[in-house]
């Protein structure tokens, strides 16, 4: 690939799994990178609050694989994300860390910003991307579902074990949504996104029962047999959404 706002960093092992792609700095975010570059298909992926973990890299590079995509995952934080230590926030320095993190740089509305400006840069690197979609998990599900309003760059978006969820944000929803929940999401705002996305631009939104929040992204448990099904299917019925929407 050739394009002048990315630069190349070696890749890197994260834990017993060998990463399938390689991070770049891409739109001034190192940027990790997995699939076809010479895709028509482009995903955005973004992780939630714990940042570039390996189990959230795992499913980018499943819905890669499957998609036959180029999937990105920006780094928002900059390598500073935050802390397993700080969930739950059960203690008042554990909540003053949380709310000066979501009030600097896990800013929502800072970070749509950011990522509306970056798919730009995408688009000059990826040339043969005719679509692109995203995709955000948890935290990052809030980011998706601000930037799919009106004038998105995206084709298609969802989000999995969203975070901070609200029916308005369906309702300003442009394209083709899917949202994953897990039990500890909120059921009554599950079903007024359900709701509001099948009487709009369409989509799906299904509960996975046994699954908790982050069982698809830095808190999933891939050492026990149904939690591992179950994120295998959860990014599998990603792959089939976006496929649908994205080809």
């Amino acid at each position: 690939m050739s394009c002048e706002a990315c630069r190349t960093i070696p890749p890197v092992i994260s834990g017993e799994y060998t990463l399938k792609g390689r991070y770049e700095v891409l739109a001034g975010l190192k940027t990790y990178v997995t699939g076809n570059t010479d895709s028509k298909i482009g995903l955005v992926d973004i992780y939630d609050i714990f940042g570039l973990a390996s189990q959230t890299l795992q499913g980018a590079d499943l819905l890669a694989q499957r998609l036959n995509a180029i999937v990105l995952v920006p780094d928002f934080f900059d390598g500073d994300a935050l802390s397993h230590e700080t969930i739950p926030p059960d203690s008042e320095e554990k909540r003053r860390v949380m709310a000066h993190f979501l009030a600097t740089k896990a800013n929502i509305s800072q970070n749509v910003d950011i990522l509306i400006h970056a798919v730009d840069q995408y688009k000059a690197c990826f040339s043969s991307v005719a679509k692109w979609g995203a995709f955000g998990l948890c935290w990052g599900g809030k980011v998706t579902a601000l930037a799919s309003a009106a004038n998105t760059p995206f084709a298609a978006s969802g989000q999995v074990h969203p975070g901070a969820m609200d029916i308005a944000d369906a309702q300003n929803l442009t394209v083709p949504h899917i949202v994953l929940a897990s039990k500890d999401e909120p059921a009554e705002v599950v079903d007024g996104y359900a709701e509001v996305i099948m009487k709009g631009k369409g989509g799906h939104v299904e509960t996975y029962p046994s699954m908790w929040h982050g069982w698809m992204g830095a808190r999933a448990n891939l050492e026990q047999a149904e939690s591992r099904a179950e994120y295998t299917r959860g990014y599998n019925q990603l792959a089939e959404f976006f496929e649908r929407n994205l080809a």
